[in-house]
């Protein structure tokens, strides 16, 4: 099926062909859908705080940050923004030459109240002489939205979203980068005034990266009293996935060369793993609020936190007792309870495991990554979020899942996703080191079973494209999970751009 040609791009990506076919019998078997126990609700699976329990954590976040943790906030942020735009691409593309739809109607009533307005003002005039307003008086509605998307002007569609300019406040405009930065300083300094941060970001747009973070890191260092150390990857060659024909043989461009599509965001789990870091948050970039509205979100913060490490420390006091061999059946019976209980790991088979077997049990599911993740009350349509599901070895646990895992034609399961109250907002804090102080290899930790495959087209041929894992679902699966909720005004994403008129961005 390869050639020799074939051979020299895997070693060359750093891929094997085991590897190439395992992802075409992916294609052909296809992915199992997930079993669902339940969906993850307020008493069963997710955590809901009183103020006590909120007051404690986050005291318990501010202690640890004031000792010797090891924290770094993991930005995902690889990528251009142009779905943000897809309705001005879309406006473009029409025959219509004025605003003939709400969204594009609403942009431009308020085009002013955008933090790029100025820039987008000053492009106009350097190109054609004229101005936004004066465009706009014209008719030449295109022609601005032209200076905004196109490297005639801005070239926001072709631009990652870290870049753009998201927020004015005061006299001072901020990038989504920026409020990345900003927000890493004010929940995440360790004792030395450090503030670590990691982004991903693509290969192109790296130097952009670096100019944004040189441009904004001092002031906000003078500001804060910090020091940023900032860190860049990239998704590895090796993530990627083959492109296949619809009969699922492997594609070929006219030149003969199979074609690799990145694996989309699960290919993170690499990347994360590289860092160095005890403590890691997780958000995406897009998630940001201008510090005048971001109280909340890092009140919720230190408060995911704190809980986090509350059940790290209480994993490895177990792991250290049963490491002792000094323990009583008593402590064995706590501990299946605190599996239970809080992590919602459960395994039928435990009440017939000889006790050698059961404390051997105990170790491998408590000796694993810990995340908590909040999550936000669903005030709309049921989807992705969190469930309690079957793993492949058995147990229960509690799983981030996307809509694309659970199968629409099983009666209960869909049952079970219409019940859900809760939905993933990607608000994540994670412990990546053992009770020892040894990495985990987070690849170890995959559910490879837990991807999808999706129809794609390549210069008008039909081709069908695989994902990997999701980060926070399948490339996750593996961890110990605690759901807490968050209020909903910690959710603020910015996936298109009249989204940046929303209250919580002004």
């Amino acid at each position: 099926m390869f050639n020799d040609k074939d051979l020299e791009l895997f070693k060359k990506r750093q891929m094997t062909v085991a590897q190439i076919e395992r992802q075409l019998n992916y294609f052909k078997a296809g992915f199992p859908y997930l079993r669902l126990v339940a969906a993850a609700t307020v008493g069963n699976g997710v955590v809901k705080l009183s103020e006590d329990d909120e007051n404690r954590y986050e005291s318990l976040w501010n202690d640890y940050v004031s000792g010797d943790g090891n924290i770094l906030k993991f930005v995902p942020a690889s990528g251009a923004a142009s779905r943000m735009f897809k309705n001005l691409f879309a406006f473009l593309d029409s025959s219509s030459d004025v605003p003939d739809n709400d969204f594009i109607k609403t942009f431009f009533e308020n085009i002013h109240k955008f933090a790029f307005f100025d820039d987008l003002d000053n492009a106009a005039k350097s190109g054609c002489g004229l101005g936004v307003d004066e465009l706009i008086g014209k008719g030449e509605y295109k022609k601005v939205v032209e200076y905004l998307l196109k490297d005639c002007g801005l070239n926001y569609g072709g631009k990652p979203k870290a870049v753009l300019k998201f927020h004015k406040i005061g006299n001072e405009i901020h990038t989504a980068l920026a409020e990345q930065l900003e927000e890493g300083a004010q929940y995440a300094k360790n004792k030395a005034g450090n503030v670590n941060v990691h982004f991903t970001v693509s290969g192109e747009h790296r130097p952009l990266f670096e100019e944004e973070i040189k441009r904004v890191s001092k002031r906000f260092e003078e500001r804060y009293g910090v020091h940023y150390d900032v860190t860049m990857s990239e998704q590895k060659p090796s993530t990627d996935t083959i492109a296949v024909n619809p009969d699922n043989t492997p594609y070929r461009d006219e030149n003969g060369n199979l074609f690799f599509r990145p694996g989309g965001h699960g290919a993170l789990i690499e990347n994360l793993n590289e860092v160095n870091a005890d403590v890691v948050f997780i958000k995406n970039i897009d998630n940001v609020v201008p510090a005048t509205h971001r109280d909340v979100t890092l009140k919720y913060k230190r408060i995911i936190g704190g809980v986090l490490v509350d059940v790290q420390r209480k994993i490895s006091e177990y792991l250290r007792i049963l490491d002792s061999g000094n323990y009583t059946m008593d402590d064995v019976r706590e501990m299946v309870k605190f599996l239970q209980r809080t992590l919602f790991v459960r395994n039928e088979e435990t009440k017939h495991l000889e006790d050698s077997e059961l404390v051997l049990y105990l170790k491998n599911k408590l000796n694993r990554p810990i995340r908590v993740c909040g999550v936000v009350k669903n005030e709309g349509e049921p989807g992705g979020g969190p469930y309690i599901a079957y793993n492949q070895d058995g147990t229960t646990s509690l799983q981030i899942l996307e809509s694309s895992q659970i199968d629409k034609n099983d009666v209960a399961a869909m049952g079970i996703m219409k019940s859900a109250t809760h939905f993933n907002p990607v608000d994540l804090v994670c412990y990546i080191v053992d009770y020892k102080g040894n990495k985990f290899n987070l690849p170890d930790y995959v559910d490879h079973n837990t991807g999808f495959i999706s129809e794609k087209s390549i210069s008008g041929h039909e081709i069908k494209a695989l994902e990997l894992p999701g980060l926070w679902n399948g490339a996750m699966s593996d961890w110990n999970t605690i759901f807490v909720e968050v209020p909903v005004a910690t959710f603020n994403p910015v996936k298109t751009v009249n989204d940046l008129l929303r209250p919580a961005h002004q």
